[in-house]
């Protein structure tokens, strides 16, 4: 009932003159609440209507056929098709394709892929058993297009393809389902490479593009055994023979999508990270992801720093959750008090004091939660940094455990975890550059067991930023970049700048899934909505802009045809465009 009781509220809004609404707007109360409103209404996660989406991927197709129209190639390409049973209407949406010089399908079941009507590609079709047999049949001059049988290229789908070609030795592509009625549906609009979100969904399983220098690294070792195209990418990327993966963001593939072959790409690249014994591998059969978990002999001192002033109710429930929910034992706490003055706050804070893991160091002055930080840090002996705020709740006793995991990992920078509000909703899992002009939270306000867009809430992933209401750092990278930024972003945005420029130290930044704890938002500051907290947020905006203008417009981690009006992934409006 909330829901539909807001949707009349906003409908009603929007009929209201501009002046009246700006009027209203800068009433700090009535925005308040409002905000509130709408948020425990849920529509902020809610996607258009099935019709609508629809609608409005069919105008996404006519605007990228009217894109892709240009695009000419006569260079020929080699084509391997994974299986065999419906391998047929792979076959004959090839079939008048001139730049196709031959088609080898691997057969893991008695088909009729040779059956007549297959016209010109009768005679460059060839069965094979195995992908090694595939290799040593084809030309390895020419590019090599993988697909999984069953699988349809699109319009354009090969000249597309071979212009990415240029700058990538391997390239995936945007993928749709084809529906029973031969309409596209439920497109795939996929990140830019995401090395752990694959490792976790096996998101690159089909319509993969292969350079001829590519190819000829190509030996038995790295082909035996190989069954699915998301293997063979895993394979490329642990053993380091390729650093480069491009992404093409048009949708090339009608994919042919089933329980049981998502079951195959997952097995296959689990079966790569255990291989390579970086680490450990559950599959999740009900949300169909890989938990992985990686391995670490070590247990190093974590530090965690955690700011407050007064507060001293939350700051009991945020430490009591830590020492007693979390399984690792190795940490120490710092909680940085900022010029406390409630006297009970003071008196517990100097009963933490007499703590053996806790210590309590004072930082008057005005707030700067930048400073705040920094300071803890140079007070810190852990060669892990965990910044965590004051309103923070554990939940899952393996947080710190799987998140020092990932820290640890050598191309691995900041790891932010999954934080839910107090009624359970998403309040982050990763940042995405480019929400709102600046940036924001992926899944903001989705219920805590929604899988999310593509599974992304619930795989451990690559983001460009994480928050720090619950971050883990190496001390080695804080200190490279110099902490955050206590001059020009005291209190918003300094967690989305420090992330950036640890990216910067040529290391990937991490949301984990797995870890998942309360943050009671917003309970001890208070919402930015005074004149003076506006003009601070718009200034530090500015400064993130200014700094970050090439991610915000294009964060690799997102995908330029989703909106970044919303937090929820969905299409872009037509305004976008």
């Amino acid at each position: 009932m909330k829901k539909y009781a807001m949707l009349t509220v906003k409908g009603v809004i929007g009929l209201l003159p501009p002046s009246l609404k700006s009027r209203l707007k800068k009433n700090a109360k009535l925005t308040e609440f409002y905000s509130r409103s709408l948020q425990r209404s849920g529509l902020f996660y809610g996607f258009p209507s099935k019709k609508k989406r629809m609608a409005m991927y069919k105008d996404f197709l006519r605007k990228q056929d009217a894109v892709l129209s240009g695009n000419v190639s006569n260079e020929r390409v080699n084509v391997v098709i994974f299986g065999s049973k419906n391998a047929q209407a792979t076959l004959a949406s090839l079939k008048h394709n001139e730049q196709v010089n031959h088609v080898v399908v691997i057969e893991h079941e008695t088909s009729n892929v040779n059956a007549p009507g297959h016209g010109q590609l009768r005679n460059n079709t060839q069965v094979v058993s195995t992908f090694n047999d595939a290799i040593a049949a084809l030309d390895l001059s020419l590019p090599l297009l993988m697909l999984n049988e069953g699988d349809e290229l699109t319009k354009r789908a090969l000249a597309t393809f071979v212009n990415f070609l240029t700058d990538y030795p391997l390239v995936y592509c945007d993928t749709d389902k084809q529906s029973k009625a031969d309409r596209p549906s439920e497109p795939n609009f996929f990140p830019a490479w995401n090395p752990d979100l694959h490792f976790s969904s096996a998101y690159v399983s089909t319509g993969v593009l292969m350079s001829p220098a590519l190819l000829a690294q190509l030996n038995t070792s790295i082909c035996n055994k190989l069954t699915t195209i998301a293997q063979l990418v895993a394979r490329f990327w642990l053993n380091g023979i390729t650093n480069t993966i491009g992404h093409v963001p048009f949708t090339l593939v009608h994919a042919h999508k089933n329980k049981a072959k998502e079951k195959a790409y997952l097995s296959g690249v689990a079966h790569e990270i255990k291989v390579g014994g970086r680490a450990s591998v559950s599959v999740n059969n009900e949300l169909r992801i890989n938990q992985v978990s990686w391995l670490s002999k070590e247990q190093p001192l974590v530090s965690l720093i955690i700011p407050t002033k007064d507060a001293w109710e939350l700051v009991k429930a945020c430490i009591e959750s830590i020492q007693q929910k979390t399984t690792y034992t190795n940490y120490e706490i710092l909680l940085i008090d900022n010029g406390s003055t409630d006297e009970t706050s003071l008196a517990y804070f100097s009963q933490l004091a007499t703590q053996p893991k806790v210590r309590v160091l004072p930082y008057p002055g005005p707030f700067n939660y930048s400073a705040i930080n920094n300071y803890g840090v140079k007070h810190a002996n852990g060669s892990i940094i965990g910044l965590v705020n004051n309103d923070i709740e554990v939940i899952s006793p393996n947080w710190l455990t799987d998140m020092v995991a990932h820290a640890q990992r050598e191309d691995i920078g900041c790891v932010g975890a999954k934080l839910l509000y107090s009624d359970g909703r998403i309040q982050h899992a990763g940042v995405v550059l480019g929400y709102g002009g600046g940036a924001g939270h992926a899944h903001k306000y989705f219920p805590r067991y929604h899988p999310g867009y593509l599974k992304r809430l619930v795989a451990t992933q690559n983001y460009s930023a994480v928050t720090a209401a619950c971050l883990l750092v190496k001390r080695s990278h804080f200190d490279a970049v110099g902490g955050l930024d206590e001059v020009n972003l005291t209190v918003a945005f300094n967690d989305v700048d420090f992330c950036l420029r640890v990216r910067e130290l040529g290391v990937r930044n991490l949301y984990c899934a797995e870890a998942e704890l309360y943050h009671h938002e917003s309970v001890s500051r208070g919402l930015d909505i005074s004149p003076e907290k506006a003009a601070r947020f718009n200034k530090e905006l500015r400064y993130l802009k200014n700094s970050w203008q090439s991610i915000i417009d294009a964060d690799p981690a997102y995908n330029p045809n989703l909106t970044r009006k919303r937090e929820n992934f969905s299409l872009k409006i037509k305004e976008e465009y």
